[in-house]
């Protein structure tokens, strides 16, 4: 906890994930299911948007981080995709993309996301996760060679709320 932490209270906000539907994330990007090989282009395809840079696709491996989370983090030059691998299930915290310099706590969702499809995230979207109950999880990513460096937006919670919020597996 930090010295800024201490000084202020702070207040513990449970997320129920829901279950992820293409239309209850559409205020924040798309689910893409698996499709059979083949099918045209179209609408539930990633609708990416890569064109300020180089496109990185890596695999990164995440340890179990409990689910709690005091930051929350937007790109504004991309989409992001993510996906655990081996069929993983995992948690993810977002809220609506727009123009204020800080996420509305009060839009702050979480989702449960099954192991067989991924989320694009739309760009400006704020995002808190991904968030598992498993020891390790290969996730892979899609976002810009930069991104982490150069569109790296983090609006700190504790601080300018007073808020952690704690993600629940819905019942």
């Amino acid at each position: 906890m930090s010295t800024s932490d201490m000084d202020t209270a702070i207040t513990l906000k449970t997320l129920i994930a829901r279950p992820i539907t293409p239309e209850g994330f559409a205020p924040f990007g798309q689910v893409i299911f698996p499709s059979p090989d083949g099918q045209a282009f179209g609408a539930n395809d990633a609708q990416l948007v890569l064109d300020a840079g180089t496109p990185r696709f890596y695999i990164m491996t995440l340890t179990h981080r409990g689910q709690r989370f005091r930051t929350i983090t937007r790109h504004r030059r991309c989409t992001q995709c993510l996906g655990a691998l081996g069929g993983k299930d995992w948690w993810l915290a977002v809220a609506p993309p727009g123009p204020a310099a800080t996420p509305d706590p009060a839009t702050i969702q979480a989702f449960h996301i099954p192991g067989h499809c991924f989320v694009n995230l739309a760009v400006g979207t704020w995002h808190a996760g991904p968030y598992f109950g498993h020891d390790q999880v290969h996730f892979y990513n899609l976002e810009l060679s930069d991104t982490n460096m150069t569109d790296h937006q983090t609006c700190h919670l504790a601080q300018t709320f007073g808020l952690e919020f704690a993600i629940t597996p819905a019942p």
